[in-house]
């Protein structure tokens, strides 16, 4: 029966096609509080990418539980960045005419750009590895693979939201577009529901970057595994894979952006960011750093949090404390202690008996008459020390 039906629909003319259906809504009611599809996304994958990432820094050598201490400083950094960017880049959504402004700070409502996010989050990271005094690159290998996992499983937030889609298709495995309404009939497709009818299908950009991805993770880890890469270029290696599928994913998508030349701003970035990473590939330290390098350098016992402003200055200062003591005491032999005070003068030394007076060899060895001129004769050796005679034809006492 079904054969049948497709080939009567397909004699008719037209064509049967499985497209992708978008999901009714996005957001959910538990009682006063909305649950949204895209914040639980971002927070899943925040939780596989420390808990992945400490179990890959632990299996480098690193001590467990870093993973999380740097996170705290790097979440919060990139979950702005991520933001600063997206409202850079769509300030029009925000500002002018009919626009509110405060919208910008509805990070709940989608629009992280994850450029804004590395960078910013990158930045948080090197203050936490500053303060836990761990190596920046050696931790960006660790976590590169677990972060580009978590943008993967973000990507289904867009998804839920019906955003980052590219331009209407034709083809089996497009998404459908549905308008969402409120309760009041009104349009809302951010918050609303939808009444399945599909309002346009358009090529799942958000699927292709979804699986990219993930391919690029499953790279990474071979890679990583076959060469040992350190030093930062794992990181490298990881920014310039994702650049490369966001570049692709760029030209498929008209929906509203800023444009240079013609060009989407993000395409822009992504080629710059690539070079950038090649060259960082290209030109860094080979090799991997030795579990000894990946130990906290910080005073026994001390767990400052990035709030903690105060303990962070304080620790801070301990750890240099002790780095110039460690630094100080290296140049000492062993068993000899560093003496801060300033020593007194010590006493001249009293002439052993029956020493002999040091001789001065810039004076000429045989004196003269200062009237006549006239040689003097030698002095004979006083006592019984004889005359010894040096190797450079001196007569030495």
């Amino acid at each position: 029966m079904t054969v049948q039906v497709l080939a009567d629909t397909a004699a008719a003319g037209t064509s049967v096609l499985a497209y992708i259906p978008s999901p009714p809504q996005g957001v959910w009611q538990i009682g006063p509080f909305p649950l949204r599809a895209y914040a639980l996304c971002i927070i899943i994958g925040i939780i596989v990418a420390i808990w992945w990432g400490d179990k890959r820094w632990q299996a480098r050598g690193g001590k467990q539980g870093t993973v999380l201490d740097v996170a705290m400083f790097a979440v919060p950094f990139g979950l702005i960045g991520g933001r600063l960017y997206h409202v850079a880049t769509d300030w029009q959504k925000y500002f002018g005419a009919g626009k509110n402004p405060v919208e910008a700070l509805y990070i709940w409502q989608g629009g992280l750009g994850i450029w804004g996010a590395v960078f910013l989050g990158g930045v948080g990271a090197w203050i936490g590895c500053r303060v836990y005094r761990i190596p920046l690159p050696a931790f960006g290998d660790a976590i590169a693979p677990p972060i580009l996992l978590a943008q993967a499983i973000g990507r289904l937030g867009n998804y839920f939201n019906q955003e980052l889609y590219g331009r209407e298709t034709t083809l089996p495995w497009g998404l459908e577009i549905y308008p969402r309404f409120d309760s009041d009939g009104q349009l809302d497709m951010m918050n609303g529901v939808s009444n399945g009818v599909a309002e346009k299908v358009v090529q799942p950009t958000f699927l292709y970057e979804l699986l990219w991805n993930l391919l690029v993770v499953f790279l990474l880890v071979q890679i990583d595994k076959r060469y040992r890469i350190g030093h930062g270029r794992l990181f490298a290696l990881y920014v310039a894979g994702y650049c490369v599928g966001r570049f692709v994913v760029e030209l498929l998508r008209d929906d509203e952006a800023t444009h240079i030349a013609g060009i989407r701003i993000n395409s822009f970035t992504a080629a710059l960011v690539f070079l950038a990473a090649i060259a960082y590939f290209v030109f860094a330290t080979r090799g991997r750093e030795t579990p000894a390098m990946l130990q906290p350098a910080l005073l026994e016992g001390a767990h400052p949090w990035p709030w903690q402003l105060g303990e962070l200055r304080r620790v801070g200062a301990a750890a240099e404390a002790a780095d110039r003591e460690q630094a100080a005491g290296e140049t000492t032999e062993p068993g000899e202690s560093v003496v801060l005070e300033k020593s007194a003068p010590a006493e001249p030394a009293e002439p052993e008996a029956n020493s002999e007076p040091a001789v001065n060899e810039s004076e000429p060895a045989d004196d003269k008459d200062p009237e006549t001129g006239a040689a003097t004769p030698e002095a004979e050796p006083s006592g019984t020390d004889a005359t010894k005679k040096g190797d450079s034809g001196k007569n030495v006492t």
